[in-house]
């Protein structure tokens, strides 16, 4: 393959995001027929094809996905070359592309700023999902850190705690339970729940601790998409939500929401960086990575009581 280059990898994978020639041609600015004589050199090098023509558009082979892979990698490497030639000419700058489940959006910001206030010169791109999104932006090389709290185990990856993840139950603060003191797991399963979708790193957690309840994991309650929709359904009564404390601090603070005394709870996680194993760490990514262990833990939401105080 001494004769590929890289506007054909470029081409592959454009069409592999796209599935048309006509979507690729027009992302990357190139005309259809040249996309089209591009795949057709690089077919024709590999001697196989790389994308199965169907109705529904351009469907990579096996081989479509090897190329596309091999794109990807000369991409990352062609971007660390230039963080790397920076790091020659003394210069603190480079590019770093942040990926962070949706609970984590509620600091991430903080977590910047704080971070360009001792490198300024780094450019940061913030990538927003829920944990599927965030665990394919990982596989397909399209972030370089992603913040999470459960690293997936069938990447390379290397991950790091740098802060503690409570995980509490909340509910609207007239609710019966809001001032009963040591509530059961039984007493609390007997409430309705806004629950997060299926794969949730939350809803891991609630359905791990309410698996001894018989029956309850097959009725768990309503299933919402979002952190910002379960808070705004707790604080209109329509039930109890297990949730990420990091994510209701302001609702607390003004007394939207009130935080349930279950027994065994808060459950306490952490919170990870993580990037792949099988890629050059750039002098952005370790000035990040060193910038969390030393003060990541201090730009997280802080509780200097987790419960209410008991009253009366």
């Amino acid at each position: 393959m001494r004769n590929l280059t890289l506007k054909n990898l470029r081409a592959i994978e454009a069409v592999l995001k796209h599935g048309t020639i006509a979507g690729a041609a027009n992302a990357i600015g190139l005309t259809p027929s040249a996309i089209t004589i591009q795949l057709k050199q690089v077919e024709e090098e590999a001697g196989l094809l790389l994308f199965d023509r169907t109705n529904e558009g351009l469907r990579p082979t096996a081989a479509g996905y090897a190329f596309v892979d091999a794109a990807r990698t000369i991409e990352e490497r062609l971007r660390l070359l230039d963080d790397e030639l920076d790091a020659i000419k003394g210069l603190r700058a480079g590019t770093l592309t942040l990926g962070c489940v949706s609970t984590a959006k509620y600091f991430a910001p903080h977590l910047m700023a704080t971070f360009r206030k001792e490198h300024p010169d780094i450019s940061i791109t913030l990538s927003i999902g829920n944990r599927a999104e965030v665990i394919s932006s990982l596989k397909n090389h399209e972030i370089d850190i992603a913040l999470m709290g459960r690293p997936p185990k069938d990447l390379p990856l290397s991950s790091s705690i740098f802060g503690d993840h409570p995980l509490v139950m909340v509910a609207a603060p007239d609710h019966p339970l809001a001032e009963k003191r040591g509530i059961t797991k039984e007493e609390i399963a007997r409430e309705h729940f806004l629950i997060r979708e299926r794969g949730s790193g939350t809803r891991i957690s609630l359905e791990i601790f309410l698996s001894e309840i018989p029956g309850k994991l097959d009725d768990l309650g309503t299933e919402m998409a979002s952190n910002e929709t379960i808070k705004q359904a707790v604080m209109a009564g329509l039930g109890v939500a297990f949730i990420s404390a990091h994510t209701i601090a302001m609702e607390l603070e003004y007394g939207k929401l009130t935080m349930l005394d279950v027994i065994g709870m808060p459950i306490r996680r952490q919170w990870f960086s993580v990037m792949r194993t099988d890629r050059t760490l750039s002098p952005a990514m370790a000035a990040f990575q060193d910038f969390l262990r030393r003060r990541g833990a201090q730009c997280l939401p802080f509780f200097n009581r987790l419960y209410p105080e008991v009253t009366g």
